[in-house]
């Protein structure tokens, strides 16, 4: 029965520390890092650095990054440039305007 409790009691204890184990050494990657170093390595046209940040998240997590990028970065443009984000995501996109 003890040793229920000292397991139970180290697991608590494991989860409430704050410095990093001996074998964690990094962080890991949240979903927009992989998303920004995926997105950078297609456009320098480094697929083992694609590659490498795909594997960082699932491939889900990746596309919803990715997703989420494309909408900030095309509000942001639209934003500098003064037009509707349509317009831009059109005009990125080589397709004619609406």
């Amino acid at each position: 029965m003890w040793g229920r409790f000292r397991k139970a009691g180290g697991r608590v204890a494991d989860a409430l520390r704050t410095e990093r184990k001996a074998g964690e050494g990094k962080r890991p990657h949240n979903l927009f890092e992989a998303a920004a170093a995926y997105v950078t390595a297609c456009a320098d046209d480094d697929r083992a650095r694609a590659d490498e940040a795909a594997g960082w998240v699932s491939p889900e997590a990746l596309s919803f990054g990715v997703n989420e990028l494309a909408c900030r970065a095309v509000i942001a443009l639209a934003r500098e440039r003064g037009e509707s984000p349509e317009t831009v995501a059109r005009d990125v996109l080589g397709l004619p305007a609406a």
